[in-house]
């Protein structure tokens, strides 16, 4: 297996990318290739590991050079245009052309959509791919689709979004029947925008011919409690729901640590609460989950964190080889055909 890392991408690269990717290679058994400027990261590995040579640091690791990069700032449809030599864009090329079985970035959002869609391809029969990271809920994880690449869906966008998960989350996890919920303000089915309505009637309509377990509309206080599987949505909503998640899991991290410290006596009754207290903030923490699947593209693209640090690089690479590893794309496309 070899995986591409856009070493470029994202708020602490290349830094971090490299670090994490390090660290990853001394695990994973896939290639690593850094996609970016090679004397940028030939630069950071003398300053980090003393030697410009990769291969010295790990055999699995190789660098790909591209001479641009693709900011945040930048407009997604003219950066992949325009950037052809961009760390992302060649990422893209490799990994359309069978030189790579993932690839992994941090980096625009939008321009990982757009060169997915463009450069790799859309699975025949979807409209619109869709970010569909796992988070945690109580005693297990559960999927978020779309978390932030479709702001303005069709109800057909949201059924097919309920599809992909339905059938990934059986291919991948194991889950006989997916329950999966719509994301709403009220369980009712006379609740929500007109899209949510409209979606709650045509999955209800048509579960059965999908093999969907459809079990409803679903509030944001009861997804965490650990009895759905998938959870759909528009791109915008679930974008907002995604980063609330995530700031909520900061300040419990932070609360719990600050009040444990306020004095010597909260100090000596936290020691034998400490393994409940580990387990908590790692239940929390959104790096222990690492990066988003597009769900809906030919191969395996997966958008890490946009403020991914060396950890979060390290989780994302070792969950990309076992995305390269599964044969969720391939049923993904069999099972979408068929319909």
């Amino acid at each position: 297996m070899t995986i591409l890392l856009d070493a470029m991408g994202g708020d602490n690269a290349p830094d971090a990318s490299i670090k994490g990717a390090v660290k990853a290679a001394k695990e994973i058994k896939s290639q690593i290739i850094l996609v970016g400027k090679e004397e940028v990261i030939k630069s950071k590995l003398k300053e980090f590991y003393g030697t410009e040579d990769i291969s010295k640091i790990s055999p699995n690791l190789k660098i790909e050079n591209a001479t641009e990069e693709i900011v945040m700032e930048d407009i997604p449809t003219q950066a992949i245009k325009q950037k052809k030599d961009s760390s992302m864009v060649v990422g893209f090329r490799m990994l359309k052309e069978g030189k790579a079985d993932a690839f992994v970035s941090a980096g625009n959002s939008g321009a990982l959509l757009t060169g997915a869609t463009l450069l790799v391809g859309r699975i025949k029969g979807i409209d619109r791919p869709a970010l569909a990271p796992m988070l945690p809920a109580y005693k297990k994880s559960f999927m978020l689709i779309d978390a932030g690449s479709n702001t303005n869906c069709k109800v057909e966008n949201l059924v097919q979004f309920a599809q992909m998960a339905n059938i990934y989350l059986k291919n991948t996890y194991g889950i006989k029947e997916p329950k999966i919920g719509l994301l709403n303000i009220g369980t009712e089915e006379h609740k929500g925008n007109e899209l949510m309505k409209e979606t709650y009637k045509a999955l209800t309509e048509k579960s059965e011919e999908l093999g969907i377990k459809f079990i409803g509309n679903i509030e944001g206080r009861e997804i965490f409690a650990g009895e759905i599987d998938a959870v759909v949505t528009d791109g915008f909503t679930g974008n907002v729901f995604l980063k609330t998640v995530e700031g909520m899991g900061k300040l419990i991290k932070r609360t719990l640590t600050e009040n444990l410290k306020k004095n010597i006596f909260r100090k000596i009754g936290a020691i034998g609460a400490l393994p409940s207290i580990k387990a908590l903030s790692k239940a929390m923490d959104y790096k222990e989950y690492g990066g988003a699947l597009f769900l809906g593209v030919k191969k395996p693209v997966i958008k890490a964190h946009g403020s991914s640090d060396e950890r979060l690089f390290y989780t994302t690479l070792k969950q990309a080889e076992n995305f390269a590893k599964s044969t969720a794309i391939e049923e993904l496309e069999k099972e979408i055909s068929k319909m």
